[in-house]
């Protein structure tokens, strides 16, 4: 069943004071409130508003909605396009969206500081390939640095300081031995690492799909898989919520977890229908589809994974303390 995506530009009024949750900056727009979850305004279905990020990361969603799985849990689903989840948090809060998507180290960060948000649904997962992953350290092809401990005194481009690329590069150089203080981490949006590299203004980058393919097909090489290898089956992101939401509409929350499972587990049951729908919300060129890496969709987070990361960013300093499992991921979305 192929149905036409609906997309929005994000309209997120206020700005999130938190550097660490997002990548990129929020994205303008004056559109009107959307529909509140709850309204029979679709036929019977529920609508919902879903904040994500233009990347594969999230194809697993968009395969949902096309195949009508939101559609069979009762839901009609808008997926509303970000840079980041410096739009999407403030959005979901107001609730103008009722569930985002964001990288784990965004929403533990958040969490500490006081935002109650929680994740309902798992996102992608690592590989577990440092050499065969969705992201990787990349460096030119004659470049000095062999291994990831040779990164000290090299400058390392990072989507944004203080999230998940940031935090598992600092794990990863720390586990080999070397010094994460002495590396410079420089904040280059994903677009632009590649060109940033080949200009020489940063000596490696921390590449995502198809990001990883394109600096491949200019002659860099892949050192270090960053989500890959410092944390054991790292799961990377998720779909959250706020407490409220969960508190005010649990069975809303139930049926898009549920939702979400399925699609999760056709992304991994049709990996080519996983690649396909890439051209529906990025302008990634079918000759780089073929090539790249897709992530894991598994049903579930793994909660080990979650919790390691939580104790990386204590040891960062970017948290005060870990929260409890319990206050960051909705019971049985995880593992």
């Amino acid at each position: 069943m192929t149905r036409r995506l609906r997309l929005t530009a994000v309209a997120a009024a206020a700005l999130f004071a938190l550097t660490a949750c997002g990548s990129g900056s929020t994205s303008g727009g004056g559109e009107p409130p959307v529909e509140q979850a709850g309204s029979d305004a679709s036929g019977g279905l529920t609508p919902i508003e879903v904040g994500v990020i233009p990347i594969v990361d999230v194809a697993s969603i968009y395969l949902g909605v096309d195949e009508g799985i939101f559609e069979k849990h009762g839901l009609d689903v808008n997926l509303t396009l970000a840079q980041g989840g410096a739009a999407i948090v403030p959005a979901v809060q107001s609730g103008q969206m009722d569930f985002g998507f964001s990288n784990v180290a965004s929403i533990i960060i958040g969490r500490d500081a006081g935002l109650p948000l929680k994740i309902v649904a798992t996102g992608p997962q690592s590989t577990g390939d440092g050499g065969d992953d969705a992201a990787a350290v990349m460096v030119p092809g004659d470049s000095e640095i062999q291994e990831v401990a040779d990164l000290e005194g090299h400058s390392v481009a990072v989507n944004t300081l203080n999230n998940i690329n940031h935090a598992t590069m600092f794990e990863g150089i720390r586990q080999a031995g070397g010094d994460p203080g002495a590396v410079e981490f420089t904040e280059v949006g994903f677009p632009d690492m590649v060109s940033q590299m080949e200009a020489g203004n940063v000596d490696a980058i921390t590449a995502v799909e198809p990001f990883v393919s394109m600096a491949e097909q200019g002659g860099a090489r892949n050192i270090y898989g960053f989500f890959a290898e410092p944390v054991q089956d790292l799961s990377v992101s998720g779909y959250f919520t706020t407490d409220e939401m969960l508190e005010q509409d649990p069975e809303l929350v139930e049926a898009f977890t549920s939702a979400m499972k399925e699609s999760q587990q056709y992304a991994t049951d049709h990996p080519d229908e996983a690649k396909a729908i890439l051209s529906d919300y990025t302008s990634i060129d079918a000759e780089t589809v073929e090539e790249l890496t897709m992530p894991n969709f598994p049903q579930l987070h793994n909660i080990a994974s979650l919790e390691r990361m939580s104790e990386i960013l204590q040891e960062m300093g970017l948290i005060d303390e870990v929260p409890a499992t319990s206050d960051l991921i909705l019971d049985g979305a995880g593992q």
